[in-house]
């Protein structure tokens, strides 16, 4: 059987709750590779487009890196966590000021998949000494 391997892409800092992008971030896990990029094409959240981004940043680690052929690659992990946090003031009546902060989030893909079997050199014909 051939070796399994798993390949990790980080998308740091998108400017959404981690609990929008963890919804539609749910409808993939464990899924193919394949699989999950045709699903949340055909998801209608703003968040589905950077766990799309990630996925498949993912999946260009495995192939062009690492070596793993493309059609084994299955997300073995996919977990949205909090980013940095930045704290805002909105204008209220009366002269004050009401604090809000503006969310962010990681996100942490693995793909696992197989290490694309390496083709043997072909080997030359032996070249016969010309005789004179």
């Amino acid at each position: 059987m051939a070796d399994q391997l798993t390949i990790r892409a980080y998308a740091k800092g998108i400017d959404q709750t981690p609990r929008k992008v963890a919804l539609v971030a749910s409808l993939v896990r464990r899924r193919t590779v394949a699989d999950a990029l045709v699903i949340l094409s055909h998801t209608p959240k703003r968040a589905a487009m950077p766990v799309i981004k990630a996925i498949k940043s993912a999946e260009a680690n495995a192939i062009n890196t690492h070596g793993l052929d493309g059609k084994t690659l299955v997300i073995s992990t996919l977990s949205v966590t909090a980013g940095v946090r930045l704290k805002r003031f909105k204008p209220a009546a009366r002269g004050r000021a009401l604090p809000f902060e503006k969310k962010s989030a990681n996100i942490l893909v693995e793909v696992t998949g197989d290490v694309k079997p390496k083709k043997k050199p072909a080997e030359k014909p032996a070249v016969k000494a010309e005789e004179k």
